[in-house]
């Protein structure tokens, strides 16, 4: 089971709203891209890079033309959930809740 956080949802809204400012029909290509690469996560929840030797988070690189968005996720075996904890642009430093 896939779980966005509160965050993450607003991370989804503010990359829509910033793609919306060029293109609408863009702006929702790309959330639809998103969610769909995260699917993947249901049949490979550990197809994402580890952030730290030992952490439970991970990262999955979502590909966008020349730069994408990253993913960051915790997968809970015993639960079977993936939980979406954020999600940004490749050429941003960081996740809004650090």
């Amino acid at each position: 089971m896939i779980i966005f956080s509160g965050e993450a949802l607003a991370d989804l809204e503010k990359i829509f709203e910033f793609n919306a400012e060029h293109d609408s029909a863009v702006a929702l290509d790309h959330i639809e891209k998103i969610q769909s690469a995260v699917t993947v996560l249901e049949v490979h929840p550990e197809i994402g890079r580890r952030v730290n030797a030992g952490s439970s988070l991970r990262e999955l690189v979502i590909a966008r033309g020349q730069a994408g968005y990253v993913a960051l996720y915790e997968f809970s075996p015993a639960a079977n959930r993936i939980r979406i904890l954020a999600i940004r642009h490749q050429c941003e430093a960081g996740y809004l809740s650090e």
